[in-house]
């Protein structure tokens, strides 16, 4: 692969950032919309229950985390959209530029604009809420890495997804984290759920996540063995995706359905 050509890639998103301010924006929009919506909940809680339980570690802390692994999932979609829009995807794929390179040079793309959104969220919410992050000690880290790899794995799904179906089919990656939610428990324990929904949550790398923080808020020391699980589930989803993506790829240029895409959809 070309390191020139990937920061190319990322270069090109910059310039299309910086020549519409609405792309700038959309970055944040909705990140503060929904830490401005838990932060009054989690103050409504607090006041409420009148106890020394911290409601906002637990549940404001859990919306930046799982938003965080969200805005990778989207900032690696949106960008491949944007070519699709633009009508210039037919022209990336007829360049030299090779496809891996073409899907580095997205998630390259995807982590800068995460850590970016990362900031703004934790400085937001420490001014607004007085949100510390330090409250998970120096486990943050390894939470965030676990729910950086599986928004990039989620992200190139996505991807391909759409790829395989058509721009049409966008609407399918949207709801994606909201439809995985209920199952990782962001908010809950996952002994609430069925167990049918425990099996599935049990396969999803957030899970983890969310569980490490519970047991640290609740008094408990970071598990070793939950960040394993976390970090290794996640490093399965990410070859899982590659491989999605590789053959959804040789497919649509073997069958010339790539030649053939779209607004509506690829058959």
């Amino acid at each position: 692969m070309s390191v020139k050509r990937i920061w190319a890639i990322f270069v090109r998103q910059l310039y299309l950032i910086r020549g519409t301010a609405t792309r700038f924006f959309q970055i944040f929009i909705w990140i503060i919309v929904d830490i401005t919506l838990w932060g009054f909940i989690t103050r409504y809680l607090t006041g409420t229950a009148g106890s020394e339980f911290s409601f906002t570690t637990m549940f404001l802390g859990a919306v930046l985390l799982w938003d965080f692994s969200t805005n990778v999932m989207q900032g690696i979609t949106m960008l491949f959209f944007e070519d699709v829009w633009s009508r210039n995807f037919l022209n990336i794929f007829a360049s030299p530029l090779k496809i891996s390179e073409y899907v580095a040079g997205l998630i390259l793309s995807g982590i800068g604009r995460s850590i970016l959104a990362l900031i703004v969220m934790f400085l937001f919410a420490a001014l607004v809420f007085s949100f510390s992050i330090f409250g998970f000690g120096a486990s943050l880290a390894a939470f965030l890495l676990i729910l950086f790899l599986f928004g990039i794995a989620l992200g190139v799904i996505g991807i391909s997804i759409v790829l395989r179906l058509g721009p049409a089919a966008e609407w399918l990656v949207w709801p994606i984290p909201a439809f995985l939610s209920p199952f990782i428990g962001v908010f809950y324990p996952l002994s609430v759920l069925p167990e049918w929904m425990q099996f599935i949550g049990h396969l999803l790398p957030p899970s983890y996540v969310f569980t490490g923080i519970r047991e640290i808020i609740s008094g408990g020391t970071f598990s070793s063995s939950t960040f394993f699980w976390g970090f290794f589930t996640s490093l399965v989803y990410i070859v899982l995706a590659c491989v999605i993506f590789v053959g959804v790829y040789r497919k649509a240029v073997r069958t010339g359905l790539i030649a053939r895409y779209s607004a509506e959809t690829v058959t």
